[in-house]
């Protein structure tokens, strides 16, 4: 049963108020919903302009007259919270249908029929005089409310105690989540999966919802999260108005929440940058990242960040085309409960986080990003081996244009020596005439036939990666192939070439920076 506001005024209520000689046509079941106000519309869809709990009263106009859109027409008040639907007999009303009728029955929707001689005012009247009655209540509901600001700044309560206190006053089931639907206060209940289809998808969607309310929580920025406000059987709530002043004080919760993440992210990119720059013992960087918040116990895992648009313009041969958007990637983070530190460098961003497979879920979900990520590795370990696997898994990500790539991940690293010196002899001897050449001509021969490779030697994928005409990347390979004496159609020279590039990347990793 769907109830609205504090009073006692409820369909019921107006059905047996002998002066307004209403009939109930269908949904008597629903005769116990509360009624907020009395309105006239005329329109076929009003619920944009309505708070929820109002009898709309209609002269027909708005009416659909075939059974179908007459039946939609009352599934649409009862979606949009509304708690009955009045319409004038004779006038311009067309015949109720029994697919509207079996409609309100099905969702004790109540149907009432106005006699001619009874004019709208009459009800809104009635309803207008119960109302009044409840100013007060709702008066002193919505100062308790804003009294939950003061809980909040002085630390008397904590975000969980104080919305368990705000559902109380409310008589609402309340929820708070972040856009993406996660927690957002972690002591506060984010909607659970069967109801996450009542969360809107643009910020201008309607208040009300079947069983209640949906607000938006603003911050900076645009929209942080949602509140639902669901009815309880049985209690009666305190309507729109408080549920607007609850989405505030979440609101202001949130800007203050992320004002606080902002001053420990910032001191926690500072840390980060040290750590990653200079030489400190194990010791040293456990008790940093412990202050930090980071225990001694969980593996690590070093991430570096590009973004596609960056990527594409290197190809180009343009430079960093684009930045990382570090914001998104921190709020991306924190939404998804993942602890880190974060440092944007521009072109690059470095992430320090707890491994797991969450943080590539998370990472790899961000539109327009490589994801390049080290192994593994404990508190304590120097960061300089950990970004250098980020950073060559974060170049691989941009050379194949994937969006997520683990160092260590290519199942071809095993066939490589381990030793920088037998790694070096590999790719002179396969690749050094030509490194010798585009250092010589600022050409692009190897990468050139790195992108082919990855790309199954297709020449419109790579071609296109490389910003290039099938022309272009056509000669590249014949010079390639003329300088290197490898055969680009034979196995074998495609198999020696192969390891040849991947032996390159590890001599890369290997390299200070």
């Amino acid at each position: 049963m769907v109830e609205h506001g504090f009073g006692g005024m409820t369909v019921e209520r107006l059905v047996q108020s002998p002066a307004l000689q209403m009939q109930v046509l269908a949904g008597g079941a629903g005769l116990g919903r509360r009624v907020a106000w009395a309105h006239v519309s005329e329109l076929a869809d009003p619920s944009p302009w309505l708070a929820g709990g109002e009898l709309i009263m209609t002269t027909g106009l708005g009416v659909p007259r075939a059974a179908a859109p007459q039946r939609a027409y009352v599934e649409r008040l009862d979606d949009g919270g509304v708690a009955g639907l009045a319409v004038s007999a004779h006038l311009h009303t067309p015949r109720i249908t029994r697919a509207a009728l079996a409609a309100a029955d099905e969702r004790g929707f109540p149907i009432l029929e106005v006699p001619l001689s009874v004019p709208f005012i009459a009800i809104a009247q009635e309803v207008a005089a119960a109302v009044q009655a409840d100013s007060t209540q709702r008066l002193n509901a919505q100062l308790q409310v804003f009294g939950a600001v003061r809980w909040l700044t002085s630390g008397e309560l904590d975000e969980g105690q104080v919305f368990a206190r705000l559902s109380r006053l409310s008589g609402l089931r309340l929820y708070l989540c972040t856009v993406a639907g996660a927690p957002l206060f972690p002591d506060v209940a984010a909607p659970p999966p069967e109801l996450r289809r009542l969360l809107p998808t643009d910020d201008d969607a309607p208040p009300t919802v079947p069983g209640g309310f949906v607000l938006p929580v603003p911050v900076a920025g645009g929209t942080g999260g949602w509140l639902l406000a669901l009815e309880r059987e049985g209690v009666a709530n305190a309507g729109l108005a408080v549920v607007q002043h609850i989405a505030t004080v979440a609101a202001l919760q949130l800007t203050m929440r992320r004002h606080g993440e902002e001053i420990l992210r910032r001191e926690g990119a500072e840390t980060f940058a040290d750590l990653l720059q200079g030489d400190h013992s194990a010791e040293a960087i456990v008790r940093r990242l412990r202050r930090v918040g980071f225990r001694a116990d969980v593996r690590l895992q070093l991430i570096a960040l590009r973004s596609a648009a960056g990527a594409q313009g290197r190809a180009a041969g343009a430079g960093a085309a684009g930045s990382v958007r570090a914001d998104e990637v921190a709020r991306a983070l924190a939404d998804g409960g993942l602890p880190h530190l974060l440092l944007n460098t521009g072109d690059v961003a470095y992430v320090l986080i707890r491994s797991g497979p969450r943080a590539r879920t998370v990472l790899a979900g961000i539109p327009e990003l490589r994801v390049g990520a080290s192994r593994p590795f404990e508190v304590g370990a120097p960061l300089g081996l950990a970004r250098r696997e980020a950073l060559w898994a974060c170049a691989r990500a941009d050379d194949a244009g994937l969006a997520y790539v683990r160092y260590g991940s290519d199942t071809i690293g095993r066939w490589t020596v381990e030793d920088a010196a037998s790694l070096r002899a590999l790719v002179a001897s396969v690749l050094g005439v030509v490194q010798a050449y585009d250092d010589e001509h600022d050409s692009d021969l190897v990468r050139t036939v790195q992108t082919w490779l990855e790309r199954e030697r297709q020449t419109a994928p790579t071609a296109e990666a490389l910003h290039v005409h099938p022309n272009t990347l056509a000669y590249r390979l014949k010079r390639f192939e003329e300088l290197s004496g490898r055969n680009l159609r034979s196995t074998a020279d495609l198999a020696e070439l192969w390891l040849a590039l991947r032996a390159l990347g590890h001599l890369e990793v290997e390299q200070p920076g």
